[in-house]
């Protein structure tokens, strides 16, 4: 931490996703911090706690760690603390993770985190916890109820479950916005241009939540800012049809997120692109001649352009 760096209010969490929840969180620690006249903090971790405490157990992951601190800054946090998660972090008992880390280095006035929160070893720190704690060390703590509605509390774990069944209106309404995907354009089978359909190979990150089989109409984005490539300009999104599978009827095995730009032409190798998920259209299925997969093709393209047209309007 800066050495000059004074009283700030402070929420905590993974925050993957970045969902209506932790929104609602975050908006809080937002206007305590106006209020108060301090910064505002996000503190996440890197990697994912349940990497450390039981690896091979690393949860799907819906958004990165560049991504999260994005939708953070839009909804008006000025510091996005990570804190990397280690074997001694995982260790601190709760008043040591308070004592040491919010009340020396972060210098926090106030907490915001929601009331299911937990914290140090064995995750024996409660909200309760913190708040006994708080009155010890002279800084408050706004314990906030979880988000949710027709009966579904608004959690990552919730989300997942909505992506890995290929639910992507569900999981747009609990996030606020699509589910995306970011990933590099890499070499693929090169079959998609030979049908008539040249799409780009997405190569996610490792832990990237993937949505279940099928083909969905989407939106593609190539990320970041720089001349047009070919007919698609970097940070304007464009409709697509998105296909993640195996490629059944080419007696494929390895699993792939696949996106034809409807009304574009480049050559988007090597580009760092997203995909937002905006609805499953239909299911992987095995075709049994190419010209039956051609002819899918072309309505899953057209029906991507109805789904994609009314989702603008």
């Amino acid at each position: 931490m800066p050495a000059d760096w004074g009283r700030c209010v402070l929420t905590i969490g993974v925050f993957d996703g970045v969902h209506r929840g932790h929104a609602q969180l975050i908006s809080r620690a937002v206007a305590a911090a106006k209020k108060r006249g301090v910064p505002s903090v996000l503190m996440t971790f890197d990697p994912h706690p349940m990497e450390v405490v039981r690896p091979g157990s690393h949860p799907a992951q819906l958004t990165t760690l560049t991504r999260r601190a994005e939708l953070a800054e839009e909804l008006g946090i000025d510091v996005f603390c990570v804190m990397p998660f280690t074997q001694d972090f995982m260790k601190l008992t709760p008043s040591g993770y308070v004592h040491d880390l919010l009340v020396e280095r972060l210098h926090v006035t106030e907490v915001v985190v929601g009331d299911n929160f937990t914290f140090g070893k064995k995750a024996a720190g409660t909200v309760d916890t913190m708040r006994e704690l708080g009155g010890r060390f002279g800084f408050e703590v706004d314990g906030v109820t979880l988000l949710g509605e027709h009966a579904v509390t608004f959690s990552s774990t919730y989300i997942r479950s909505c992506v890995d069944a290929g639910d992507m209106t569900a999981a747009a309404e609990a996030l606020g916005r699509p589910h995306r995907v970011e990933g590099v354009v890499v070499h693929g089978d090169g079959r998609g241009r030979g049908l008539g359909f040249p799409t780009a190979n997405v190569a996610p990150p490792m832990h990237a939540a993937i949505p279940a089989d099928g083909v969905y109409a989407g939106w593609f984005t190539v990320l970041g800012h720089g001349p047009a490539i070919g007919t698609v300009e970097p940070g304007e999104r464009a409709m697509a049809a998105i296909s993640v599978g195996t490629n059944p009827t080419f007696s494929g095995r390895s699993r792939t997120v696949e996106a034809f730009v409807l009304d574009g032409e480049a050559d988007l190798y090597g580009q760092h692109v997203a995909v937002d998920f905006v609805e499953q259209l239909r299911g992987m299925r095995k075709f049994d001649t190419i010209d039956d997969l051609v002819e899918a093709m072309g309505r899953d393209v057209e029906n991507a352009r109805k789904v994609l047209t009314a989702a603008d309007a």
